[in-house]
């Protein structure tokens, strides 16, 4: 519990809660890696993790590596914001980007201005390290 504490001085805005049902998720992010939840029983693909499925309620649930490639489905721009952590990060971009594999992520934009940025604009994986233990998945425009 210290050290979560310790993190969260060092990183202003706030961590994820990492728990059984998601740390897949965190520990893929950690490596570096996408990785999304797949239902065992009907095939269907999830985002965010969960434990059943949110389509047959199964609780079969497979994780599947993916490429990190995707376009941008939807977009908006924050100009203001005065909350610690996110003011000093304006502008910021919030997206939902398609993977290749057909699921939407919410996710943010980075390495791009807010004018720059367009629907179904090809968008690639990156990861930020927050602090020690936790990673953040975000976008940038396709090199």
């Amino acid at each position: 519990m210290a050290d979560e504490k310790s993190d969260q001085k060092k990183y202003a805005k706030p961590l994820p809660r990492i728990d059984e049902e998601n740390r897949p998720w965190w520990e893929a992010l950690k490596r570096h890696e996408l990785y999304i939840q797949k239902c065992r029983d009907c095939g269907d693909l999830r985002y965010y993790p969960r434990a059943l499925c949110t389509n047959c309620l199964s609780p079969r649930t497979e994780w599947l590596r993916c490429g990190g490639k995707a376009r941008v489905y939807t977009f908006t721009a924050t100009m203001q914001n005065q909350a610690p952590g996110f003011r000093e990060a304006l502008p910021y971009i919030m997206a939902y980007v398609e993977l290749d594999e057909g699921l939407k992520v919410l996710t943010n934009l980075v390495e791009c201005k807010p004018d720059e940025v367009k629907i179904g604009m090809p968008v690639e994986a990156v990861f930020e390290d927050a602090t020690p233990a936790v990673t953040l998945l975000k976008f940038r425009p396709a090199r």
